[in-house]
Order: structure tokens, then C-alpha cells, then sequence
């Protein structure tokens, strides 16, 4: 997993589980953060918490993965579900039609997601790129308005 770019404060990682016994030298940064590493806070709880800048975070996240001692946790990622994208696909049609699943599939891939595993924190940031697609600026603004309040239902 690559964390030298991309947008990180949203991923969740827990320590990893080792059978070997290697011996690691840590500094006090990645102590702290690999301590907390549980699971369940995103390394922008992390951060913050821990008075860190995300770039300092990306280092440590970083070489706690080169060393194999963190894992992604994905279950604690709260994905979008077939509903969502259901909607998603009847409001983008009203707006450009039959194309719309299409212009869906290459968004999804271009932010580099599937359907069954994209991630609710970037449902604003998908509708954001479809929205681009739709030349007729009353229907954008529709779509726009549409999904807005799907997603303030789905949080």
C-alpha cells in the first residue's frame, strides 16, 4: 500500500499480528503512533491527537508498513452500498442518460475504487467529478442537489 500520496486521513490501520520475534528500533513518533494504531481511529484522529502534521504521519505510516507491523484495517472503512449507487446511476441518467453508468465506472476507476468497496468519506468527491460530465447547467445543479441529500442521509 502506497501512503506517499493520496489522501490519508481518513484510512484506518491496527498492528499486525507476527509470529517472529525481530527486534525493532522505534523513535518516540512512531511509538506513539504505532500505539495507536487500534483499528478503529483514522490517522486523522491520529494526528490530531498526537499533535502531528500528516506529512509526519505519512513517514511513520509508512515505514510501519515497510516493516510489516500495520495492516489496513478495511472492515472499519464504511463503504457505499448497491442503493447508493442504484440512485447514483437513475440521478446521473436524468442528467446526460444511457451513458451514465459508463461515466460512473470510469469515475470509480479513476479514483481508484470499485463499486462494492468505495468508501462513504469520498461520496462528495465521486459526485463532484460526475457532476463535471453534465454540460446542461440546470441539470447539473439538479444531480448536484439530488446526491447532496442522499449523502447527508447516508451520514
Amino acid at each position: 500500500m502506497d501512503v506517499s500520496t493520496g489522501d490519508i486521513p481518513a484510512l484506518v490501520f491496527r498492528r499486525a499480528v507476527r509470529d517472529d520475534l525481530a527486534e525493532f528500533s522505534f523513535d518516540g513518533q512512531m511509538l506513539s503512533v504505532l500505539m495507536e494504531l487500534d483499528g478503529k481511529k483514522n490517522l486523522g484522529e491520529i494526528a490530531s491527537k498526537g499533535g502531528l502534521k500528516m506529512s509526519d504521519i505519512r513517514v511513520v505510516i509508512g515505514k510501519l508498513l515497510d516493516l510489516q507491523l500495520i495492516e489496513p484495517a478495511e472492515e472499519a472503512v464504511s463503504v457505499l452500498d448497491g442503493d447508493f449507487f442504484d440512485y447514483l446511476n437513475a440521478q446521473l441518467s436524468l442528467a446526460v442518460g444511457p451513458i451514465a453508468g459508463v461515466l460512473i465506472e470510469d469515475s470509480l476507476a479513476d479514483l481508484g475504487h470499485s463499486m462494492s468497496r468505495f468508501p462513504s468519506h469520498r461520496a462528495a468527491e465521486l459526485v463532484d467529478l460526475l457532476d463535471r460530465q453534465i454540460q446542461r447547467e440546470e441539470k447539473r445543479i439538479t444531480f448536484k442537489q439530488n446526491m447532496v441529500q442522499r449523502i447527508r442521509e447516508k451520514t
